[in-house]
């Protein structure tokens, strides 16, 4: 699941109740996560660089993706961004919180900016 909690406690699902994806890291130092909403609607055309200016924001906005190395502190992990959906991502570094609870990984992140608020995210 991925959640994201703004400062007055409003909980909003931005990649739906049910999202799919993976979370990959390697015992070699690499990281690739990859989440969409599950209902996302297809394409009119099967031309894979093709869709219209519509069918392409509304895929990009329910498809989060970014890759790279990582390292990890106590009850950190620092994802080192190598290629990333959103642009901006590319050669920073994020921070995620980390917890296990009955058997379930948590990442939290700290507030960053999400539809003009800042907002923390949970995935578990």
């Amino acid at each position: 699941s991925t959640e994201v909690k703004s400062e007055d406690g409003q909980v909003t699902y931005p990649d739906g109740r049910i999202p799919q994806g993976y979370l990959i890291h390697t015992p070699e130092g690499y990281f690739s996560i990859a989440i969409m909403r599950s209902e996302r609607r297809r394409y009119a055309s099967d031309d894979f660089r093709g869709g219209t200016a519509e069918e392409k924001a509304m895929a990009a906005e329910t498809f989060v993706s970014y890759s790279g190395t990582y390292s990890h502190g106590e009850g950190t992990v620092t994802h080192h961004i190598v290629t990333s959906r959103f642009s901006n991502w590319v050669g920073t570094d994020q921070q995620r919180f980390v917890e296990i609870d009955s058997g379930n990984l948590l990442l939290s992140t700290p507030p960053f900016l999400i539809n003009g608020k800042e907002q923390k995210a949970y995935l578990v």
